[in-house]
């Protein structure tokens, strides 16, 4: 799961994940929640369910994960970062009635769960650590604890989306061509859109996939600002440790009142891809139809 790259990436948990911390990630899940409510709000969980957040991290999505299946339904969790589970663990001690939720230890390669134990499985923002047979014995994880006529929702990131101005449109994009040269977290950042091929390969059915757009716009809001500040600069000075051309040096510091983010017609966008799948249904006795 940890390539020899993804140390240089910083924001790193016990794990040694990427951008994995609470500094960085709770700023971006606040600058982006409507974006990703409307993800999550599409996959079609129902009230009464059973699911599954598979890679839970600090547990930011399980209050709206609570509003859909209501009182009646359950959560359970799952994470690979000790301190992501304690944390995870309190996220609805302020949500009275909320539906019951147990936080577990673990990998998403193995999950300590039985077969078929879930209405639905949500796996955000995890299969982007994972290389191309990792990625495969985890879907293939995610389907086995899904009933038939469960869903699997996986939402990651598309990173060939990403922009910046006032910058050199292509400053991200070519950042990512180069770091993207040999196997390893990069590259797994331009894996979004092949999602929709990877459930189907998983077995599961009726396979669909979108591309959200999350815009944001000077003046960026201070969550948005804290995050993309900090995350253009881990780029630029990534940028400038592996030698890759582009103009970097306005993103250094996240704190410049001058930054590019900062200016009157400051912009960053990026790419997050939702693919759903449905576990099939077991044949009836008799039927041989494959």
């Amino acid at each position: 799961m940890l390539t020899a790259d993804h140390a240089g990436w910083g924001y790193t948990t016990s794990t040694g994940l990427p951008f994995t911390h609470e500094e960085i990630v709770d700023p971006h899940f606040e600058a982006c929640a409507a974006y990703y409510r409307d993800a999550l709000d599409g996959v079609g969980i129902r009230p009464g369910w059973h699911v599954l957040d598979a890679g839970c991290g600090s547990g930011a999505f399980l209050p709206r994960i609570a509003e859909l299946v209501g009182s009646a339904g359950r959560i359970s969790a799952v994470d690979l970062a000790g301190e992501n589970v304690a944390r995870a663990a309190g996220r609805l001690r302020d949500h009275p009635g909320a539906a019951p939720l147990v936080v577990r230890q673990g990998s998403v390669l193995d999950l300590p769960y039985a077969d078929g134990m879930f209405d639905a499985v949500w796996c955000a923002n995890t299969t982007q650590y994972l290389d191309d047979a990792e990625l495969a014995r985890a879907l293939a994880e995610l389907r086995r604890v899904t009933r038939p006529g469960g869903l699997v929702a996986v939402k990651d990131v598309d990173g060939s989306l990403s922009t910046v101005r006032p910058a050199d449109p292509f400053l991200i994009t070519d950042f990512f061509r180069a770091s993207a040269a040999s196997p390893g977290y990069a590259r797994q950042l331009l894996r979004g859109r092949d999602l929709y091929r990877r459930l189907r390969a998983a077995g599961l059915a009726d396979v669909t996939q979108r591309t959200i757009l999350m815009e944001h716009h000077a003046p960026l809001p201070p969550a948005a600002l804290r995050f993309y500040a900090n995350a253009c600069a881990r780029f630029a000075r990534q940028a400038a440790d592996e030698g890759i051309p582009g103009n970097w040096a306005p993103f250094l510091d996240p704190d410049d009142p001058a930054g590019p983010l900062r200016d009157p017609d400051g912009y960053i966008s990026e790419g997050n891809v939702i693919a759903i799948g449905t576990v099939p249904l077991a044949p009836m006795d008799g039927d041989d139809t494959p």
